[in-house]
């Protein structure tokens, strides 16, 4: 753990407040008070020349009199200050300090600059620098908080935060809850220095965290950032709270991949490849944390639920499998002894209902969760009801009873290893207003909560945590770079200034690099359509128009489909030409593709890559074809994917009925899918000119795809665009 080089920081053992003052309603005071009344073990060294000393601590009139190196200095000074003090922190071995300041980087150029010059001063005198723009750090292990907040408990769930109201809203919210303890909060502020992935590194290495909290508006440098989550949470889970759910895609992208790669959409899909835990509404996101924190991981998406009330049973289903998650179906051995022990009137089929089973004899409970333990097919088990609320609800006389089923329950999930959650009607009140069964069942380190659906989320996050292992099996190796005609292609757009790569250029791309594409031939002139007609066996074709200045050829009247003969091969190009001179102004037509019409019973899909400007590559995958911006059923990784990633994308897509086959059709290739996009992955990989792939649509049967369109748009080589401004978008 000291290895770690944000360890003095995180967890010094001496600090300077810098600033500090004898005004209560200043920060330089409220910290330094709140060290003492916490019993912060390490040195503190108030400084300010005015002061002799501050709640009874000798004050330094500057950082030269410090009597050697300081693990932190918290600075609370104003922004146009604190480039010096840097300066003079470096001078005396100060490791790390906290920036409170706002008006740098987010405050426009001149912020901008004075952020620079903090930085540089830094990176000068070897100070690592926690915001600027940061509402602290607390470390409740080290009795260590520069942020102020009251009441903190010990405990083993790092946050991370880009929000102070964000931290303080979950700090709020463990203190009610009054199991939860955190162990190290950091405000990142504005990753001046100090970014998002290093603190993730700090959590995987602390011994004192098991499970990390991490609010996120935006990542400075995406890459690094996923790859220090996969390798946290290989050993850690990491709950993420992405915001901007609702926000935009980018109004300048030029593909269906770049129009439907909204920051959310992305997000969601590369957190989650990277191991990430999503919470998607703000009041589960501690719920998930704790549990995460106190139970095994499921072994799989088997459940059993264990209710006193056939509604809550079903409603208790119903949102397991709206999660994702399974009713495990119980032995006949199982089912028996639940027979045993419950009423005629009881269900004994998962869910299992008790049916008044337990009114007057709490005990009953834990029989049967442990019966339900014992099932191998069970891998966790979700009670749901009055439960903890029985002498409350029916006589004082069953608190005993209650009592001792809740200690029996509560050893389960060790005794087991498997997770056991509680949803109870009682949940709803007051952490210290609930009744005994439940307050001891939560110390025992089972969750109670009163939303159901949070329960089952719970459950969601614990079977996703231990997906995430199994997940991360090691990418293939990258198939040899086979880039010979994509170098020409790109030698040839880049002396021609243009970023649109043909099609006919792509596909010979494509092939080149090992992808089976249907042959395709580019025709000149009309008695060259013929020819390529001809030599394609004079078969049915498809004809598109091929320019640089048309990406989407369907609105420009470039597309001909089911050409049968010569003659109508004839009409049909020059049909298609007028077409495109029609619909853009004198545009630069490189001729007519003429190519084998595909199937139709095929399942129209989009395959598709952009480059993010935080997450570099990501490939998104989904329903295809002319609605597909409509539609917008698609999901997204980054770059590079291995199989799994692919098998996951083919998963996650809501229309899941439509790649299974409909009305009696045959379901799709997913292993030829998969393998394709693997290889679409490995081709962006070796080619970094590409900044948007789409292969839309491409026809999924249940033996092998056809690409039918392939667009393909480079990197910018130069400021210039006024050519794509003339270019028919959707």
């Amino acid at each position: 753990m000291a290895s770690h080089d944000l360890f003095n920081i995180l967890s010094p053992d001496s600090i300077a407040i810098i600033g500090a003052s004898k005004n209560p309603a200043k920060r330089g005071y409220r910290s330094l008070r709140k060290l003492l009344d916490d019993g912060y073990a390490g040195a503190i060294y108030p400084i300010n020349p005015k002061e002799s000393e501050i709640c009874g601590i000798r004050c330094l009139p500057d950082l030269g009199s410090l009597p050697g190196p300081v693990d932190l200095a918290l600075v609370c000074t104003p922004a146009a200050t604190v480039a010096s003090v840097i300066t003079e922190c470096a001078a005396k071995g100060v490791r790390g300090a906290v920036v409170l300041a706002g008006g740098f980087g987010e405050a426009g150029d001149d912020g901008k600059r004075l952020q620079d010059a903090v930085l540089a001063a830094a990176r000068a005198g070897g100070v690592r620098i926690i915001g600027p723009n940061t509402s602290g750090m607390f470390n409740t292990h080290k009795a260590c908080n520069l942020v102020g907040f009251s009441d903190l408990r010990k405990g083993s769930i790092g946050l991370l935060s880009q929000s102070g109201n964000m931290a303080l809203s979950l700090v709020t919210e463990a203190q009610a809850n009054g199991q939860v303890g955190l162990s190290t909060y950091v405000g990142v502020g504005n990753e001046a220095d100090i970014r998002f992935d290093e603190y993730l590194d700090y959590f995987t290495a602390d011994p004192k965290t098991n499970v990390v909290i991490a609010y996120v508006e935006g990542l400075k440098d995406g890459r690094r950032f996923l790859s220090a989550l996969r390798r946290i949470s290989l050993e850690k889970p990491v709950v993420i709270y992405k915001s901007g759910r609702t926000s935009a895609g980018r109004i300048s992208a030029k593909s269906h991949t770049g129009a439907l790669a909204g920051e959310y959409a992305v997000s969601e899909g590369v957190l989650r490849q990277a191991g990430a835990i999503l919470a998607h509404r703000s009041d589960e996101i501690l719920p998930m944390a704790e549990a995460l924190s106190i139970l095994p991981p499921l072994r799989s998406r088997r459940l059993a639920i264990l209710a006193d009330g056939g509604g809550h049973a079903t409603i208790a289903a119903d949102a397991l499998s709206e999660h994702g998650l399974l009713l495990a179906p119980l032995s006949d051995e199982t089912q028996r002894r639940l027979a045993t022990m419950l009423p005629p009137a009881a269900s004994v089929i998962n869910p299992v209902d008790v049916a008044g089973g337990t009114d007057t004899d709490p005990s009953v409970f834990a029989a049967c969760a442990e019966i339900l333990l014992q099932d191998s097919m069970v891998d966790g088990l979700l009670i749901s009801g009055l439960y903890g609320g029985y002498a409350v609800r029916f006589s004082q006389d069953l608190l005993a009873a209650e009592i001792d089923a809740t200690n029996l329950i509560g050893a389960m999930p060790r005794r087991f290893g498997k997770p056991v959650i509680v949803h109870s009607l009682y949940g709803a009140l007051q952490a210290n207003q609930r009744p005994l069964p439940l307050l001891e069942m939560h110390r025992a380190g089972v969750p109670v909560h009163s939303s159901l659906e949070t329960a089952v989320r719970c459950m969601q996050a614990l079977a996703e945590c231990g997906e995430v292992g199994r997940a991360f099996a090691a990418l293939p190796p990258q198939r040899a770079q086979h880039r010979k005609i994509f170098e020409q292609v790109l030698a040839r757009c880049r002396a021609e200034g243009r970023r649109v790569v043909l099609e006919h250029e792509g596909r010979a791309s494509l092939r080149d690099f090992g992808l089976d594409l249907a042959p395709a031939l580019l025709a000149l002139d009309e008695k060259e359509a013929e020819e390529a007609f001809l030599r394609l066996g004079a078969q049915p074709v498809a004809m598109k128009i091929v320019s640089r200045d048309i990406l989407h050829k369907t609105e420009a009247g470039g597309v001909k489909l089911n050409v049968v003969d010569v003659a109508s091969v004839r009409s049909s190009f020059l049909e298609i030409v007028a077409n495109a001179r029609a619909a853009v102004t004198n545009p630069k037509i490189a001729g007519v593709l003429v190519t084998p019409m595909a199937a139709k019973e095929g399942v129209e899909i989009i395959v598709g890559v952009v480059r993010d400007a935080s997450y570099g590559p990501i490939m998104m995958f989904g329903l295809g074809g002319v609605l597909v911006e409509v539609l917008g059923d698609v999901v997204f990784r980054a770059l590079p994917i291995s199989r799994d990633d692919a098998f996951a994308m083919l998963g996650e897509i809501k229309a899941q009925a439509v790649l299974d086959g409909v009305r009696g059709g045959a379901p799709v290739d997913r292993d030829a899918l998969a393998d394709f996009m693997v290889s679409i992955s490995d081709f962006v990989e070796a080619c970094p000119e590409i900044d948007e792939l789409d292969l839309n649509p491409i026809l999924a049967y249940p033996n092998g795809l056809t690409v039918l369109d392939v667009r393909i748009l480079l990197t910018e080589s130069s400021p210039a665009r006024s050519v794509e401004k003339q270019r028919i978008e959707a």
